[in-house]
């Protein structure tokens, strides 16, 4: 009964994949459109992002998590390496939340 959502979504998956390469050839996008593709992207990962962070279950997450999603931020703008930046927000927001804060 779930395999064949399963395997469509899978072929699907793999057309999308497929896709990139064998068009990639033929279709030519203006520099101005490569520009704003990058753009969308950016915008995409910022929601996505935002969303993860603020919200679960459809309300508020609490303050500890984007503390903790604040303090990786500015630590990754750093530059520090990229398992400190994980484990210090890691930790930051645990200890928030060690402190009581939601």
């Amino acid at each position: 009964m779930t395999l064949l959502p399963i395997l469509v979504l899978a072929l699907g998956t793999y057309g999308f994949r497929v896709a990139g390469p064998l068009l990639s050839e033929r279709l030519k996008l203006s520099a101005r459109v490569q520009e704003r593709m990058a753009l969308a992207t950016i915008a995409m990962l910022a929601a996505l992002v935002a969303t993860s962070t603020l919200l679960v279950q459809g309300g508020f997450a609490g303050w500890a998590r984007p503390a903790g999603v604040l303090v990786g931020a500015v630590l990754a703008c750093l530059r520090l390496p990229f398992i400190g930046v994980v484990i210090a927000a890691a930790a930051s927001a645990a200890g928030l939340r060690l402190l009581g804060v939601p």
